[in-house]
């Protein structure tokens, strides 16, 4: 074939770009589900009663399903269809919206942002997958990686903004009832852009006792997390919860070991730097998950901040990372994934080391802004990079596997995170109001503490994204067709 006579790559034409669009489109209202409802926590407990103890339940809950069933989920998208599972997890997300929009009582609440992480966790890594399968080509598949996660980084700022809009304008419910008119809009698309799949295993070749395992042990595992600030990382409870999380995986281990068609086939490992890009991911969002919460309690606990003013902070952040984001996909092909990793978790460290010194009576000019500023620069490049890593030389029918697993570390890291660093500030204000100390300024050391801490594991994941691959984006063609492990990357 001639140079003039060459096919468009699918980025290239009209048809890829819209299938981008609309696959990022979709991650963007999975990861906007985890930090939209922060904001919005004290108007939905003086409307639906809760106590302070259960509120917890309302960002957690989410947390808990999409964590544990994502492995699940990325499996049942390799197995059963990559489309069918996306189509199903997408109906599930609006509908549990629909009922948490209209909730009467706190229960209903809980269990339909319970029903929102389900529905997550099952079309999450579906379009992931769906985005590195249709996008083989080289330079294709690292720009397409690059927006996705630009996106991943922004929405995480974008949803605590929206949060605070919503409740301020229409009210907290349309935090909620937002989700079902987005799942119209875009299942039209679904169906128009992406072409069916069949079905590639019957049922007697799927992973029963693997599946029962790794979704109990997950569940238990981010339930014994989030518990463990209120009671006690030493009590028996806790031990017992995370002790049996640690049983059951360890036997999950066990039995993809032996098993003829594991859910989770342990060869995929071998994908070089695939487990470090994970732990990196794992340990990044313990750091940046966290400090997006403890600003925002900051913010409206300390300087008394209403909602849309603290979703209105966000907004510099949100753009900084769009911009870091884009800067950072064009410097993958010339630099490649590892630099980028360490030297944005180090950037982002930096950060919120910065914001650790926030004083009591705090200025968002000059307290917050700057280290807002530097720590979305390194979340930007470290969300573009890491996305990037994790699916360097995955072949084809591991892709949901592989998203699934991405991006479970990245919700079970942001529950380690905030179980770990809110019981270091909790200890901290707890110990400071003991001895007398005025309740703002309790707080504000409390929250002190637990980002110099989310620091301190953005530092550790600098050094993990040591041994991630160094994954350029150069693929060839034929490489891509082969599915080539070694192939998109570097030593």
């Amino acid at each position: 074939m001639t140079e003039g006579s060459a096919q468009p790559t699918t980025l290239g034409t009209r048809q890829g770009k819209l299938i981008l669009a609309l696959l990022c489109s979709l991650a963007f209202l999975d990861f906007v589900d985890a930090s939209i409802v922060n904001v919005a926590l004290p108007d939905i407990r003086t409307a639906l009663h809760f106590s302070v103890q259960d509120l917890q339940w309302v960002p957690s809950g989410y947390l808990l399903t999409y964590g544990g069933f994502m492995l699940l989920g990325g499996r049942l998208a390799d197995l059963l269809g990559r489309r069918r599972v996306l189509i199903t997890g997408t109906v599930l997300i609006g509908v549990a919206s629909l009922i948490g929009g209209f909730a009467g009582d706190a229960g209903v609440l809980v269990g339909a942002r319970l029903g929102q992480g389900l529905g997550a966790a099952l079309m999450l890594p579906s379009a992931l997958s769906i985005l590195t399968t249709t996008f083989q080509e080289g330079a294709d598949r690292h720009k397409a990686l690059g927006v996705w996660g630009g996106v991943g980084g922004l929405a995480s700022a974008v949803g605590v903004f929206l949060g605070g809009v919503l409740t301020e304008g229409p009210g907290w419910r349309w935090v909620m009832l937002v989700n079902p008119v987005a799942v119209v809009l875009v299942l039209p698309a679904v169906f128009r852009l992406l072409p069916g799949d069949r079905r590639r295993s019957s049922r007697a070749d799927f992973d029963l006792l693997g599946a029962a395992l790794a979704t109990g042990g997950m569940l238990l595992l981010v339930y014994g997390l989030v518990k463990a600030p209120d009671d006690g990382w030493g009590a028996s409870r806790t031990l017992l919860e995370l002790s049996g999380a640690v049983a059951m995986l360890l036997v999950f281990v066990i039995v993809e070991w032996r098993g003829r068609n594991p859910l989770l086939p342990l060869e995929v490992f071998r994908i070089r730097g695939l487990a470090a890009a994970d732990a990196t991911q794992l340990i990044a969002f313990a750091g940046f998950l966290s400090m997006f919460f403890f600003l925002t309690l900051y913010m409206q606990n300390v300087l008394g901040y209403s909602p849309i003013k603290t979703g209105a902070a966000y907004l510099p952040l949100c753009f900084c990372v769009g911009a870091a984001a884009g800067i950072s996909s064009s410097l993958l092909a010339r630099i490649g994934t590892r630099p980028l990793i360490v030297g944005g978790s180090l950037i982002a460290a930096g950060g919120v080391f910065w914001l650790s010194r926030i004083p009591v009576h705090g200025s968002f000019l000059t307290d917050l802004l700057p280290g807002m500023l530097v720590m979305s620069v390194g979340l930007g490049a470290v969300f573009v990079a890491v996305v990037t890593a994790a699916n360097a030389g995955v072949p084809a029918d591991k892709a949901g596997l592989a998203a699934a697993l991405l991006n479970a570390s990245q919700q079970v890291g942001g529950a380690l995170g905030l179980a770990i660093l809110s019981a270091i500030a909790t200890s901290r204000t707890d110990h400071l109001i003991g001895k007398g100390t005025l309740v703002p300024d309790a707080l504000t050391s409390g929250f002190r503490r637990a980002l110099l801490a989310g620091s301190i594991a953005l530092v550790a994941a600098a050094v993990l994204g040591l041994r991630t691959s160094n994954a350029h984006g150069e693929t060839t063609e034929a490489a891509a067709a082969t599915h080539e492990p070694a192939a998109a990357v570097t030593p």
